[in-house]
């Protein structure tokens, strides 16, 4: 149990700097959830960070999910992300 919480411990700054310290990933969920991104926009800007065929199917789907989405779900996934992002455990780091 001890080890777990050490575990924890440290992961939590990593986890909390890729969330609030990373502005393409910011960017990145940004553009995922924005209705006006196309699938093709979203594969190119991407396009550094894919391997293959099977990564821009990927994208592409994880793409498609979010445009088939409301957009009162869409803002609430970005209130969420924001939430997360700024919260009292990631702002200690």
């Amino acid at each position: 149990m001890k080890l777990l919480r050490v575990l924890v411990l440290v992961a939590l700054p990593l986890y909390c700097l890729a969330g609030s310290g990373c502005l393409l990933l910011e960017e990145a969920i940004n553009k995922a959830i924005d209705s006006q991104v196309s699938i093709d926009e979203y594969q190119n800007f991407l396009q550094p960070f894919t391997y293959g065929l099977e990564t821009n199917e990927a994208i592409a789907e994880l793409k498609q999910c979010f445009l088939q989405q409301s957009d009162e779900t869409l803002r609430n996934f970005a209130l969420m992300t924001d939430i997360i992002i700024n919260s009292l455990s990631c702002a200690l780091f």
